[in-house]
């Protein structure tokens, strides 16, 4: 037993050293490097070098830590040392091998820098080896700790860190009501000052140990004595200060987090209309991007001033965008009524492709304008006030989500949603039970095109302009990430994986280029981790958790599994 924890520690080790060598030789570190979290203490880069470590020691350690404390962090400390290794490797090479950098980019003498501490090979190394030991033996120690109180601590450090990275959100609301003087104690350029992380790492550290203490089961209690008339009167009071704090959401956040915002907004139109697609029928639309493009062409064509223009009203130019939208997807529906899964994936990118084509094409170019686009397009106008600023579209986007979020939920909730999912299950009991699978194919299809073509025509609108380059097959991917993140068939989950999937990356613009990547790791660690989403809905979760909770019932013992929190 002891000789297995012992490789289990060295096994874990190694592997996650080898995931640090390769954040390293991507040039991650470096870069990351860059953006401080507490000023003149901590960056990010240093995160992503040292973390892991971490996490390395408190997986090779097990829930005996308690029995055993000198043991685990015995452990530890090699599992940090194993984690060390390969980094160390990578600096041994890089001293003897001066023209590495032809062959490998990324390790410059910035990086070696970084991973030396500044300090040389020799002593860096050491450096190194100790500070990852050291993590290490912190993360086995994480074990010691009682549960209760490892919550709390876990979720303050996670806290503090989220408040540091996304800095930029809570500095431009300081920066409109306070003296520019005052928030420079609190905040820097990037991250925030060390007064600050303890402050925030205090206030939540105590939030937590309150929850955890007395606030869950206050909480558990109240649900089970309070009165249908009490639920009732919490509802309303939750529902009038959600909407006061949408209503005033963009003055409070400025202008530049709004712009965010809109685009959140937008990618979260579209996925509403692609979960009525995949998430509710289960039908894999790749070529989705298709009615984005529509609606956002034909707006533009009605709206614009240009030459290719027709100068209509932005709200005239609206429900045809919707309709033609509409149209294209029940176009798209009739050919592939008889195919499924991936046959249906590969036909409906097709259909994506060949609008992506005749958009720049030279045979449409004099009516939509091929590579040029469509510029001058018109900006909607409410009883003479012009839509122009993002705090102004964020209104507008918030009412087509809001749409989209009752049309989707009624339909779940009503026949359609009941065919579809019996339609998702299996398309040939669905048949025999009397379900007309043409009619709720088509339905699904015409719905989730409509949601896009409106998605298209605000966009259209609020850039006042259309390209080919915005329609790309990428945006279909990223929609699709969306609710598989969020969770298929989830409408909050949708909503939450946009602000993952689109308003994180752009709070961390700095770091574009690393952007697939780190949605290639998203997506893996979602479906090993998490594969019915970060909001699933109740249908979801049951299917994918089916089997453990037959097995349970069978007296059949699961893995141990051991929480971090």
């Amino acid at each position: 037993m002891q000789t297995q924890q012992w490789r289990k520690a060295i096994r874990i080790g190694l592997l996650t050293g080898v995931v640090v060598l390769l954040t390293c030789m991507v040039g991650m570190v470096e870069t990351f490097n860059a953006r401080d979290l507490i000023v003149g203490v901590l960056t990010l880069g240093q995160v992503l070098l040292f973390a892991p470590a971490l996490y390395a020691g408190y997986l090779a350690t097990g829930n005996d830590a308690t029995r055993k404390p000198v043991s685990a962090l015995l452990r530890g400390i090699v599992t940090g040392l194993c984690v060390a290794l390969p980094v160390i490797g990578l600096i041994v090479v890089a001293t003897v091998w001066p023209d590495i950098r032809k062959y490998f980019v990324n390790i410059s003498p910035a990086l070696l820098k970084i991973l030396t501490f500044d300090q040389g090979a020799v002593t860096g190394s050491l450096m190194l080896a100790a500070v990852m030991a050291g993590m290490a033996a912190l993360g086995a120690l994480l074990h010691v700790i009682p549960l209760r109180f490892r919550r709390p601590l876990i979720i303050s450090l996670a806290v503090t860190f989220g408040f540091s990275l996304f800095s930029d959100i809570p500095l431009n609301i300081a920066n409109q009501f306070l003296e520019r003087t005052v928030v420079r104690n609190y905040f820097g350029t990037k991250g925030i000052t060390p007064i600050a992380a303890i402050i925030v790492f205090t206030l939540s550290l105590v939030v937590a140990l309150y929850w955890e203490f007395s606030g869950r089961e206050a909480r558990v209690h109240r649900q089970a004595t309070i009165t249908p008339a009490q639920r009732s009167r919490n509802r309303t009071i939750v529902t009038v200060i959600s909407a006061v704090v949408l209503l005033l959401l963009p003055w409070i956040i400025g202008q530049y987090i709004s712009n965010v915002v809109d685009q959140v907004l937008t990618f979260a139109l579209m996925a509403l209309g692609l979960n009525i697609v995949v998430g509710f029928a289960g039908l894999l639309d790749l070529g989705y991007v298709a009615f984005f493009a529509i609606g956002a062409y034909v707006t533009a064509l009605m709206t614009s001033s240009g030459n290719l223009g027709m100068g209509q009203s932005f709200w005239v130019a609206v429900p045809v965008a919707v309709a033609a939208s509409t149209l294209a997807g029940i176009i798209l529906g009739v050919p592939v009524l008889r195919l499924r899964g991936d046959y249906l994936a590969i036909v409906t990118l097709g259909f994506g492709e060949i609008i992506r084509v005749l958009v720049v094409s030279d045979l449409l170019k004099p009516y939509i304008g091929g590579a040029q686009g469509i510029t001058q397009v018109e900006r909607p106008s409410i009883f003479g006030y012009d839509i122009i600023s993002p705090q102004a579209f964020y209104y507008l986007l918030l009412a087509g989500v809001l749409l989209a979020l009752y049309i989707s939920s009624r339909l779940r909730d009503g026949r359609a949603g009941r065919r579809w999912m019996a339609l998702r299950e299996d398309e040939d009991v669905a048949e025999a039970m009397g379900i007309h699978l043409v009619n709720s194919k088509l339905m699904a299809f015409a719905i989730g095109a409509a949601l896009a073509g409106l998605a298209g025509a605000i966009f259209a609108s609020r850039i006042a302009s259309v390209f080919p380059n915005s329609f790309n097959l990428l945006i279909s991917i990223n929609v699709l990430a969306i609710i598989i993140v969020g969770g298929l068939g989830s409408l909050p989950g949708v909503i939450l994986g946009a602000f993952v999937l689109v308003g994180l990356p752009e709070l961390l613009r700095e770091f574009e280029e690393y952007r697939l990547l780190m949605y290639g790791v998203l997506l893996i660690v979602m479906m090993l981790v998490r594969p019915e989403g970060l909001w699933p809905s109740a249908v979801r979760r049951r299917e994918l958790h089916a089997e453990g909770e037959i097995a349970e019932h069978e007296g059949i013992q699961p893995e141990p599994v051991q929480p971090l929190m």
